[in-house]
């Protein structure tokens, strides 16, 4: 079943990926394609900025239905994580909120859209979990 569908996240966390981390993050990125049942046609591809005020990861690949693109900036106060997955097949979002505990967040806001014939905000029932503190 075709859909369009697209996930959008920012979130605020405690444990943002470093330059040494480069693997680790891509084998995240990796199962979370698998737990999110969609196939990896290429990557994922992860670079570290170290630009100044821009520091960070970048880890994308492309999926059979389109793409998954994480960002994070390990400079801003506190730590930042940007996810982007967007999908022509559905998805679980709730599974994409779960694994988003690897990166210890400590806040998570998101919008869910349908794209299919314009931009609409879809209500979910997805409760995002934080840690406890």
């Amino acid at each position: 079943m075709l859909v369009h569908k697209h996930l959008i996240v920012r979130s605020e966390i405690s444990r943002p990926p470093r330059t040494c981390d480069i693997g680790r993050t891509v084998l995240w990125l990796r199962s979370l394609i698998r737990k999110i049942n969609m196939k990896i046609l290429l990557g994922p591809y992860a670079t570290y900025a170290t630009t100044p005020g821009n520091r960070g990861m970048t880890v994308a690949a492309l999926i059979e239905t389109s793409h998954v693109v994480l960002h994070t900036w390990d400079e801003c106060k506190p730590p930042v994580l940007q996810l982007d997955v967007y999908s022509c097949a559905p998805f679980p979002i709730g599974v994409v909120m779960s694994e988003l505990q690897f990166f210890i967040p400590t806040k998570i806001e998101y919008k869910y859209l349908d794209r299919e014939h314009s931009l609409i905000e879809v209500n979910t029932d997805c409760q995002v979990p934080l840690p406890d503190h």
